[in-house]
């Protein structure tokens, strides 16, 4: 989204907001604090799209182009997906700064949620560790990475490895010693352990859907019983979010940015945005 911001300014272009932002962002906020570096739209109007003859034009804008890429190639982008260079000049930074860590501000029933969540780990301990836990099944298959369940993990994740067609083998050993795994749960469990966090620590578990599901946790589990989740602390006031990825995970990223400590076992987006908050 920051970038998207920052390609609107460099090509003096409207930028448009996508249909389910409204469901995770303040719109009318993100529109009012960026109005001085770029214009924005909820919708592109009705007679713009009646005076279109055909659709327009669409390209894919090579990842990480400089900005004088745009300026000499594009003239409009109907789908922009993260694909600016990091190395640009400063005031084009700060415009990504601005939309990243200011204009984007969740909705107020994700914002009450969260801060619910929030009083809720703090009413049981004075501080608390949050620990963001990416171990779907596709992530983890894209990986190319083995974590011990045998032929059973291996033929599953390998079905699903086969969805993108231009993943090559790797040998997942090599992997892990490069570094390039996400930890397990129960390694994460160990890492603070070693770290000098005692068993009566609190950790908040930020997560989707864990591979293995219980029996994968369990070992986390064992180590830190003072164990919760947004699903352990919401009950019922969870139920509008279940259907909703993005907005669960948004939930998680008020927590996390809350907490005392924050851990992750990858080195995602959640985990960048945190590290710079």
């Amino acid at each position: 989204i920051s970038d998207a911001v920052v390609v609107a300014r460099i090509l003096n272009a409207t930028l448009v907001i996508p249909d389910d932002f409204a469901n995770i962002f303040d719109v009318n906020w993100f529109i009012s604090y960026l109005a001085k570096d770029v214009t924005i739209v909820r919708r592109v109007p009705d007679k713009f799209m009646r005076s279109m003859d055909k659709p327009p034009y669409t390209m894919r804008v090579p990842r990480k182009s400089p900005p004088e890429y745009y300026l000499d190639q594009v003239l409009q982008l109907t789908k922009f997906d993260y694909r600016l260079a990091n190395n640009i000049d400063d005031e084009l930074q700060k415009l990504r700064c601005r939309a990243n860590y200011h204009a984007l501000r969740f909705t107020k029933p994700i914002q009450e949620l969260g801060q619910k969540l929030v009083t809720r780990m703090r009413a049981m301990a004075n501080r608390f560790i949050a620990v963001h836990l990416r171990f779907e099944p596709d992530m983890l298959a894209f990986s190319g990475c083995y974590f011990g369940g045998g032929d059973k993990e291996r033929n599953e994740l390998g079905e699903i490895r086969k969805r993108w067609e231009t993943l090559t083998d790797v040998d997942a050993d090599e992997e892990r010693r490069r570094g390039r795994c996400p930890l397990t749960p129960h390694e994460v469990g160990l890492m603070l352990r070693a770290l000098g966090f005692a068993n009566d620590s609190y950790i908040y578990v930020a997560s989707g859907e864990i591979y293995g599901g219980e029996e994968t946790l369990r070992p986390l589990r064992d180590l830190f019983p003072n164990f919760y989740t947004k699903e352990m602390l919401a009950n019922e006031d969870l139920k509008p979010f279940l259907p909703f990825s993005s907005r669960l995970a948004a939930i998680d990223y008020i927590v996390c940015d809350e907490s005392d400590v924050f851990v992750t076992n990858n080195n995602g987006n959640m985990a960048k945005i945190l590290a710079g908050r």
